[in-house]
């Protein structure tokens, strides 16, 4: 049994077809199961990420805090205690640079927007912002909002300081209401100019640049001396910008003066500005690649 088979047999058994393995039954194949869209994220829950969002980087950003808290009392303090002796002698300069004063702050503390939205745009962030599931606007409202919150602290720390050196509004609670109102138009308004600055503008350093004519005509107002004392060729210039009715709308709400038209010419200024900013970041926002 162990002898080794003939070469016959070998042969024949070489030439025998060899057994195929038996099918094995394949599974039926699962359709792969496919994945929705992401229906994105609201304009509302939208703009309060972005909100939240500038407000740290505003926290971080020690400039930014300065600028927006610091400086407004500072000026404050310049303006009444430094100066103030010797524009007004007899002790009451507070009552008129106060409301001038506000004004100033609002825009200074603005004026981050522009450097922000900038940022963003050139940094490539607004790119990434844009091919999200979010509308693209809203990282321009979170800026737009934080801005306007940091604006409002800003001037409750400057009417603070200001009655603590000795303002006395004499103004009741609409005259209140009515001078918030003026001040959040405000601050509306020069927002919008800044963030349009800043989407117009090649870098952070320009968009601050361009900024400065805006944060300049606080100066060439009568928010710090009246236009009467002012050369005969330059108080047109100082009653025909925006910032002369604004403070003196402010002025004589707080302290028992008839504002007459002024409160309407301030508003028309604050929504002429805003319609503007808004005219120019609708033309722009749209190219950003």
């Amino acid at each position: 049994m162990s002898a080794a088979a003939s070469p016959a047999a070998q042969a024949t058994q070489a030439t025998q077809p060899a057994q195929a393995a038996p099918a094995v039954a394949e599974a039926p194949a699962v359709p792969a199961a496919r994945i929705p869209p992401h229906a994105g994220v609201g304009p509302v829950r939208a703009s309060r990420i972005f909100i939240g969002r500038s407000m740290r980087h505003g926290l971080r950003d020690g400039e930014s805090l300065v600028l927006a808290i610091a400086l407004p009392i500072l000026l404050m303090l310049m303006f009444t205690i430094v100066f103030g002796g010797a524009i007004d002698p007899s002790g009451h300069y507070v009552d008129f640079v106060l409301p001038g004063t506000v004004i100033l702050c609002s825009g200074f503390g603005a004026s981050s927007v522009a450097v922000s939205v900038n940022r963003d745009l050139t940094g490539g962030a607004m790119r990434r912002f844009r091919s999200l599931p979010i509308p693209a606007a809203t990282c321009l409202i979170g800026h737009a909002a934080a801005s306007i919150l940091r604006n409002l602290l800003a001037t409750a720390l400057v009417v603070a300081v200001g009655l603590a050196l000795g303002f006395r509004p004499v103004a009741g609670p609409a005259e209140w209401l009515a001078a918030i109102l003026l001040v959040l138009a405000w601050i509306a308004a020069v927002t919008a100019i800044f963030a349009a600055i800043g989407l117009i503008s090649t870098s952070p350093e320009a968009a601050n640049g361009y900024g400065f004519a805006v944060l300049f005509l606080p100066y060439l107002s009568s928010a710090f001396v009246p236009i009467e004392t002012m050369p005969a060729w330059l108080q047109p210039i100082a009653a025909g910008q925006p910032v002369t009715p604004l403070t003196d709308a402010l002025r004589a709400l707080l302290l028992g003066g008839d504002p007459g038209a002024q409160p309407l010419i301030a508003l028309a200024w604050c929504l002429g500005i805003v319609l503007v900013a808004a005219a120019v970041i609708a033309w722009r926002f749209p190219k950003l690649r």
